[in-house]
């Protein structure tokens, strides 16, 4: 048999299929309906939790981790025993000739930096960076100044501190206070600075321990040089593997170790593997609604049209076709379903994220946030082959149990 032939004869059977639910309209509709249920709860529910992977990523990296970071090897392990045998020379020549694709936006040293902060009579611990002022800027999508103004490279004696942090010294901006600190020779230094501003970040236990201070103060507080490490920000966090690759060819293994964001978000991956469990058991309980919904209708369908499948069967169609005329009907109306219910789910995330869902802080989180519906193309087609999937499968069974009907009782059941 020619294509030419195959495609017709497909194209009249998918036509049959679609005058049978045609003549079956009150039970096509409400099965047609159920699955676009279906889709619109799968891609709403998902959306939106491909919303908040996407905006926590992008909090992770603009806030803290950047897209990837170049440090000496074991430094993510030893680094906090003995910091300052993991330092960096000021410039690696090697960084200068690899964004010649323009993906990185900018390359930024970090001196990480820990010890008491003091006002007064109060005094906390804390955890500090070193940054370049002005290549920081670029950082600026998660962290907030709440109060005051960001670091500023002609103020070297100026930092910024986490909103928890200035609750617990009781300070604001404007005033001093006075940082102590371990140097590289194991020696206490201490340095007055001011407070140039208030910052918050997602995380309300790093806002609570935080602050920033310009590298060149901070070089100078720990009587030091170099950085622990380089901090690359790109352009597309999807490029993020593709630098990365780049690093790893020109950088020796045994001078520099490279790490992405994905392997030193923590926090993040853990949430991730939470919440893909919890989509994962709503696409089950809605493949369970469609198999079960399709399944009775199409039974329904069959004990309908018993003397009409009896019929057929005498006029000399083969029982292979018996079921692939209710297969069809199975398919056509998973495929109508899966349809309206992407069509009326990508409206409806549309006008959602045009209003916003507001949202509480969630637990270890210092401010809450305007929600959306994200749509992506693996969720469009996710939820049209879940929807075409599970009725192809919920009309196996009917369709097999038309095509086994003896001839003489199915033409004979309606009388």
């Amino acid at each position: 048999m020619s294509e030419t032939a195959i495609n017709k004869k497909m194209w009249l059977g998918f036509n049959l299929a679609f005058r049978n639910l045609v003549r079956q309209k009150r039970r096509s509709i409400n099965a047609i309906g159920i699955i676009a249920f279906g889709c619109i709860a799968m891609l709403l529910a998902s959306g939106f939790i491909e919303w908040i992977f996407w905006g926590m990523r992008e909090s992770t990296i603009n806030s803290q981790l950047g897209h990837i970071q170049i440090s000496r090897p074991g430094y993510y392990d030893s680094g906090k025993a003995t910091p300052f045998s993991f330092l960096l020379p000021d410039t690696i020549p090697e960084l200068e000739t690899v964004n010649e694709a323009q993906q990185i936006k900018v390359i930024a040293p970090r001196l990480s930096l820990t010890g008491l902060i003091s006002h007064g009579d109060a005094n906390s611990s804390f955890i500090g960076d070193g940054v370049e002022p002005h290549k920081q800027a670029a950082f600026n999508n998660a962290l907030q100044i709440s109060l005051g103004q960001d670091l500023l490279t002609d103020d070297p004696m100026g930092i910024i501190i986490g909103e928890g942090l200035a609750r617990k010294l009781g300070v604001s901006v404007g005033d001093q206070v006075i940082l102590l600190t371990n140097t590289a020779n194991r020696e206490l230094n201490a340095i007055e600075v001011t407070i140039r501003g208030l910052f918050s970040t997602v995380t309300k236990s790093y806002d609570d321990n935080a602050l920033r201070i310009p590298i060149k103060t901070a070089q100078q507080l720990l009587r030091t040089q170099g950085s622990h490490s380089w901090i690359i920000l790109l352009n597309n966090t999807e490029q993020t593997d593709a630098v990365l690759e780049k690093l790893l060819n020109k950088f020796p293994k045994e001078e520099f170790e490279i790490r992405p964001w994905y392997m030193l978000a923590d926090f993040y991956n853990k949430t991730l593997v939470l919440f893909t469990k919890q989509i994962s058991g709503i696409k089950v309980i809605i493949a369970l609604i469609i198999l079960l919904s399709i399944s009775n209708t199409m039974n329904m369908i069959v004990l309908e049209r018993v003397g009409e499948i009896g019929t057929a069967m005498a006029l000399g169609l083969k029982r292979k076709e018996i079921m692939c005329i209710f297969l069809r009907e199975g398919i056509l109306i998973g495929f109508l379903g899966a349809i309206i219910g992407l069509i009326v789910g990508l409206l409806s995330a549309n006008a959602i994220s045009n209003i916003g869902i507001p949202m509480p802080p969630p637990p270890g989180m210092a401010r809450g946030y305007t929600g959306e519906i994200l749509i992506t193309f693996d969720l469009i087609l996710e939820s049209l082959v879940l929807a075409v999937g599970t009725t192809l499968i919920a009309s196996i069974y009917p369709a097999w149990k038309a095509s086994r009907m003896q001839i003489v009782n199915a033409l004979r059941y309606n009388r």
